[in-house]
């Protein structure tokens, strides 16, 4: 073969009357595959045509609203005209965001959830969005003001996130709320939260990856609560915590609450 000026093999081929490389690899391509290269009967194996319904790309939302317009003013003319792409229930279609953040405090629950912020956590995303999946009434940020909002998938635009400089703070805040500050953490004196039934006005308190709750903070809870675990990892990931929690809530009052 001749060589390129790149290294790689040229299109002109030495071999005389052979037909081109180009024309060689795409036949060895369209040949069936041998499954098992040692049996004397090889299976060959044919891909399947592509499925549209699996191959096309997901469509999310719904595309501009059909004229007339309904005359609702919780709805957003931009919306109506452009589309809904947001990653909200068909309830909340073409929505305003001010709207829709008003009509989810008619009915939230009454659990809060707090999380402490000293290393920039990537959890606290992901948390609010579970939090707004489950309707909690408020989230609290403890310590840095500033936190990853990747995870929360826009959720935070419809979600009400209140920041507290310390831990003292927030138990303060707490206290003069009336809710109980209950924490979640895999400690040696924490208690099975699947033993337990959560207060009905409730503060879920919850430390960072890796190094949980702070000393201040296991201190201001009435009890500490852990997630029973079966296999070799000490700990599960914050936000999965944080939504198992919510969800033993949920079970306990949602119901009760319509």
């Amino acid at each position: 073969h001749r060589h390129s000026s790149t290294g790689g093999i040229s299109a002109v081929d030495a071999r005389a009357g052979s037909p081109p490389v180009g024309a060689r690899i795409a036949a060895h391509r369209a040949r069936p595959v041998a499954v098992g290269s040692a049996s004397r009967h090889p299976v060959a194996v044919t891909k399947p045509d592509p499925d549209p319904a699996f191959d096309e790309p997901r469509r999310v939302g719904v595309g501009p609203h059909p004229q007339p317009w309904p005359d609702d003013s919780r709805l957003d003319p931009e919306l109506l005209a452009n589309g809904d792409q947001r990653n909200v229930v068909d309830r909340y279609r073409y929505w305003r965001t001010e709207a829709v953040k008003a009509d989810l405090d008619e009915r939230r629950h009454p659990f809060h959830v707090a999380i402490e912020n000293w290393q920039h956590d990537l959890n606290i995303g992901s948390i609010v969005r579970t939090a707004n999946a489950f309707l909690a009434e408020e989230v609290h940020i403890v310590g840095r003001r500033r936190w990853n909002k990747r995870g929360a998938m826009v959720t935070d635009r419809y979600q009400h996130v209140r920041h507290h400089p310390d831990v003292d703070a927030l138990i303060a805040w707490a206290a003069e709320a009336d809710l109980e500050v209950v924490a979640i953490d895999n400690t040696p004196s924490s208690q099975p939260i699947e033993s337990v039934e959560l207060p009905r006005r409730v503060l879920l308190l919850f430390g960072q990856e890796g190094p949980g709750l702070t000393d201040e903070a296991s201190a201001g809870a009435s009890a500490t609560y852990s997630i029973a675990q079966y296999g070799s990892t000490r700990s599960i990931n914050a936000s999965v915590a944080a939504g198992i929690a919510m969800h033993a809530w949920i079970r306990s009052h949602a119901e009760s609450l319509g």
